[in-house]
């Protein structure tokens, strides 16, 4: 699986931003910090613009993160995907066949130990792995789950980019416009 050759993911907090994309070449943008007042449009906004909407639902303002507030996007806002740490929220996003991505911070060893074991149980389509400026370590996981890697988190310079994605990523989420192109 994979984000139609896509292999840079447009990261936008703002109406703005997203407006921005609609002209562009990208299929696939990733809302973050979105209020719930506004998903319903700005989804269907990008639908309209032949857009494909991965909301990272543990930044949407108004709306508690567990899973009624999953069944609720799954059912009422249908984004392409949904992003989180939370094992629910990926488990409902599954369930109602919306790309799950199961965002990884990975902070030490405990994390990443305690991450393999989350994995087992949700096996998502994706695995967002944070910090993205970890080469090894996004070697390392695609190699133990067999899952694809999206890396994502201050990755500053296309130079890091080239690096996540020869180290196994499939794609970069960044909300750095300088390195959309």
């Amino acid at each position: 699986m994979n984000f139609n050759g896509q292999s840079v993911l447009p990261a936008v907090r703002s109406i703005k931003d997203i407006e921005s994309l609609f002209k562009s070449e990208f299929t696939y943008i990733v809302l973050l910090n979105s209020h719930i007042g506004q998903l319903k449009s700005l989804v269907q906004l990008a639908k309209n613009n032949g857009k494909k909407v991965l909301l990272h639902a543990d930044l949407v303002q108004g709306l508690r993160n567990d899973e009624y507030a999953a069944q609720f996007l799954c059912h009422d806002i249908r984004p392409a995907g949904l992003i989180s740490t939370r094992k629910s929220v990926v488990l409902t996003a599954k369930k109602h066949k919306l790309i799950s991505i199961q965002r990884l911070f990975l902070l030490d060893s405990i994390a990443l130990e305690s991450s393999y074991k989350l994995l087992e149980t949700t096996q998502p389509d994706f695995i967002e792995v944070l910090p993205g400026v970890m080469p090894h370590i996004i070697r390392e996981v695609y190699e133990k789950t067999g899952i694809p890697i999206v890396a994502g988190g201050l990755i500053r310079e296309k130079r890091e980019v080239k690096e996540a994605l020869q180290a196994g990523a499939t794609a970069v989420t960044t909300s750095r416009a300088e390195l959309w192109s």
